[in-house]
């Protein structure tokens, strides 16, 4: 279910909305779907878009998003690091004007019952909620991509394009590291090691839009890069190739191949039937993986190459690191309610 005006209303959540974007000649209709949903959204929570885009982008945004009440349009504020999506979420989340933050991409859209949920397991007492994405339409490629979220869903939860955090549990964390390219996973990592609680809700299923082919195409080593944050998986998946090929020598490629098919699907199948995904996700979204696999099997090692040319390329230049490890700091206590002063620390 999409956010339409006048729409049902389980009850209103306060909570803020974060958007961070950065936009360069979009066209007008896309700029207007953007403006429905904002429109659309300000009827629950507060909405804060922190745009990078340049002069001429920012007054047409600001021309089109902020007709709505309760949706501010503002800049990022200066953060270190090459990932400049990381400065845009830190501005939304210290600057938001509720204790519950939900920050998500440009092209998440949310629904009345998916936002109250996240929301209510912030309430709850967690203090990051990771829901799930699911793509809607989904073109081929959008299948394809669908394929790794259902691999990632059996071995434990997906890492999607919004993720729910509490601004006090952000604030004495002092933010995350602008250094990385997987930012999502950075951050739970640094939640985490401030001693917050991390939820994955992997039944609240978020509608996100697909990307075009071309962009789709453009992310798939970036997509690889992001081993290098879990080198557990960085192991295994560079393994795939090597064994093909090795297989391939005795004669055996063949079956090799097709066993590695099938598990593939198997392990898909697993994860689109985990937190009843059967009703989100169609019967065939398992038979996509074995194409994912072998695109991984490729990538991750254009991947690896790119790690030994400095880092991946990004914004003009290049991220060496996916995420970092981040350090056990001060645990943050649960004592600090919504619009007190903040939150107190004890020792980690």
């Amino acid at each position: 279910m999409v956010l339409t005006p006048g729409g049902a209303v389980p009850r209103r959540p306060v909570a803020e909305y974060v958007v961070p974007l950065r936009w360069s000649g979009r066209p007008d209709a896309e700029v207007g779907e953007v403006a429905a949903y904002l429109q659309a959204l300000s009827v629950l929570v507060d909405v804060t878009v922190v745009d990078g885009s340049p002069e001429e982008d920012f007054a047409r945004h600001a021309a089109s998003w902020t007709r709505a009440p309760g949706v501010r349009h503002v800049r990022p504020r200066p953060w270190p690091g090459r990932n400049g999506k990381v400065a845009g979420v830190v501005t939304g989340v210290l600057g938001a004007r509720h204790e519950h933050v939900v920050v998500a991409d440009d092209d998440v859209r949310y629904g009345p019952a998916e936002l109250v949920a996240v929301v209510a397991a912030l309430e709850g007492g967690a203090d990051a909620v990771r829901p799930q994405n699911v793509f809607s339409p989904a073109p081929w490629h959008a299948r394809w991509d669908t394929a790794r979220s259902l691999v990632n869903r059996a071995f434990g939860a997906d890492y999607p394009g919004t993720i729910a955090v509490r601004r006090s549990t952000f604030e004495a964390m002092g933010g995350y590291d602008g250094d990385v390219l997987f930012e999502n996973l950075q951050m739970l990592r640094t939640v985490e090691a401030a001693g917050g609680r991390v939820v994955a809700a992997s039944d609240v299923y978020v509608r996100r839009l697909p990307p075009t082919a071309r962009h789709f195409a453009g992310q798939r080593v970036r997509q690889a890069y992001d081993d290098f944050a879990q080198p557990w998986r960085l192991a295994v998946e560079a393994s795939w190739l090597p064994l093909l090929v090795l297989a391939a020598r005795r004669g055996r490629g063949a079956a090799a191949a097709g066993a590695g098919a099938l598990a593939a699907a198997a392990v898909a199948e697993v994860g689109r039937r985990r937190h009843g995904g059967r009703e989100h996700y169609p019967a065939t979204a398992a038979l996509w993986a074995p194409l994912w696999a072998a695109e991984r099997a490729v990538c991750v090692w254009a991947a690896i190459g790119a790690r030994a040319r400095g880092g991946v390329r990004y914004s003009g230049g290049r991220v060496p690191h996916a995420a970092r490890p981040v350090a056990p700091a001060g645990r943050v206590s649960r004592a600090a309610a919504p619009g007190s002063s903040g939150p107190r620390e004890t020792e980690g």
